[in-house]
């Protein structure tokens, strides 16, 4: 079973009062550095077949914090971009929140192209097909990061928990936080979602010989024993 790691970057100067969206040149701030570093820390003990990154610096540079002291590099995916928010973007969210759009992207997102943007199902289309590429790359056994923003995770997870867009803004993905994606033969299943805490993989739940189990399932009855 192939993992994924979804972190978001950390914080920068426009995090939270501008949609900076992919706005050049926007790194991350002293804060968020700070959180790229504790994110490394954080994954230490993971092994990591691949390291992924969406374009923007913030991004890059998050990524680049897991990346040193592991002899990887940082690939660089397109895919993983922000979404393209057009018009909106470098605009105060206290201004773009008194948009008609606004309450679409709020209740309605698969609906949702921005002004001379991307449709938000594009986004998710793009996201979600770099994910299943990236899954085939590393293997079943293989485990990977992507450093990616805000809305990308929460359209990946929406498309791993089965979710349509329309409820994908019941997803948070805060700065620094990373969600943990297992995708099994039958189905994914989000492991941990915006997640602080220091990260300790579970084994898979198939027979160690990597035959299937002895019902078929990925899925353990009750839930399962977890992690100690």
């Amino acid at each position: 079973m192939t993992t994924l790691l979804l972190a978001r970057h950390g914080l920068t100067d426009l995090t939270g009062p501008v949609l900076a969206g992919r706005t050049p040149g926007v790194h991350l701030s002293e804060a968020g550095s700070a959180q790229a570093a504790a994110l490394a820390g954080r994954i230490a003990g993971v092994g990591l077949d691949a390291i992924v990154s969406s374009p923007l610096e913030r991004c890059r540079e998050t990524a680049q914090a897991v990346a040193d002291g592991r002899a990887a590099e940082v690939v660089i995916d397109e895919r993983f971009i922000e979404c393209g928010y057009g018009e909106w973007t470098g605009r105060p969210l206290k201004e773009l929140a008194r948009e008609p759009l606004w309450q679409v992207v709020q209740a309605h997102p698969s609906a949702v192209a921005f002004p001379g943007g991307e449709a938000l199902t594009a986004m998710q289309h793009r996201a979600v097909a770099a994910v299943r590429e990236w899954n085939e790359r590393v293997g079943e056994k293989g485990v990977y990061l992507v450093c990616s923003h805000g809305d990308v995770i929460k359209a990946i997870v929406a498309d791993a928990l089965g979710l349509h867009l329309d409820h994908f803004q019941r997803i948070t993905a805060d700065p620094g936080a990373l969600t943990v994606i297992r995708y099994a033969p039958l189905r994914p299943f989000v492991l941990r979602l915006n997640d602080m805490g220091e990260l300790r993989l579970p084994e898979d739940s198939e027979e160690k010989d990597g035959g299937e189990n002895i019902t078929g399932s990925d899925a353990a009855v009750g839930g399962g024993p977890g992690t100690t």
